[in-house]
């Protein structure tokens, strides 16, 4: 059975017969599902409401990667798993660059295309939680006061608090009294934690090493 029992996965495709049959797979292992014989219908029927996209790469209409680049413009877009035909494969890897979880090829080893979903929907549930904890975060922040904001970015930009402290024009105790505010609203319990949630909110720069080092 699925880890995602409330998932449901958008099959677009404009043979009659597949959608079907992946409607019927998906089901086997608990997995709602809606069809769609092409792309338009697919976006006009709300893309947010699906955790997963099958994706046909050619069909009549909007082709699968005019569907993935309508996508694209949205944030809250769910994966996409391209369904390609013999030939199809430089299309695909056009689409796994413009962002695809995956390609699968017709026809289909059932149990890949299963473990292949259930990627896209881990996926997918991680990014909401990512979001939503973006959310949390910007709205923490826009409750700080402009002058605890300021002694943020300075010292996420890695200034010492004696030297915010001449910056500011204020004392070292003041600058100490407004970064452990800035921390407790913000749910930093470290410098370097304070740090990250900096740059998350982009009030500074990652530096290029930093996915290395965390």
């Amino acid at each position: 059975m699925t880890d995602h029992p409330n998932a449901c996965i958008a099959i677009v495709d404009d043979d009659d017969a597949l959608r079907e049959s992946l409607a019927w797979l998906l089901d086997s292992v608990g997995l709602a599902s809606r069809p769609f014989a092409d792309g338009e219908a697919f976006l006009l029927a709300e893309p947010s409401a699906f955790d997963t996209v099958l994706l046909d790469v050619r069909m009549p209409g909007f082709s699968g990667l005019q569907v993935q680049q309508r996508l694209n413009e949205r944030s809250d877009a769910p994966p996409v798993i391209f369904m390609t035909g013999h030939g199809d494969v430089p299309m695909a890897v056009a689409a796994l660059k413009a962002g695809a979880l995956d390609f699968i090829e017709k026809p289909f080893n059932h149990q890949q295309l299963i473990d292949t979903v259930q990627r896209a929907l881990l996926a997918h549930q991680r990014r909401r939680q990512q979001l939503a904890r973006l959310d949390d975060l910007q709205a923490r922040y826009a409750g700080l006061r402009p002058k605890e904001r300021q002694i943020l970015v300075h010292v996420a930009e890695g200034m010492t608090s004696r030297e915010v402290a001449e910056h500011l024009a204020i004392s070292a105790k003041t600058v100490e009294v407004y970064r452990l505010r800035a921390m407790k609203a913000l749910g930093a319990s470290s410098l370097a934690e304070l740090v990250r949630l900096c740059v998350a909110l982009e009030l500074v720069e990652a530096l290029p090493d930093d996915a290395h080092r965390h």
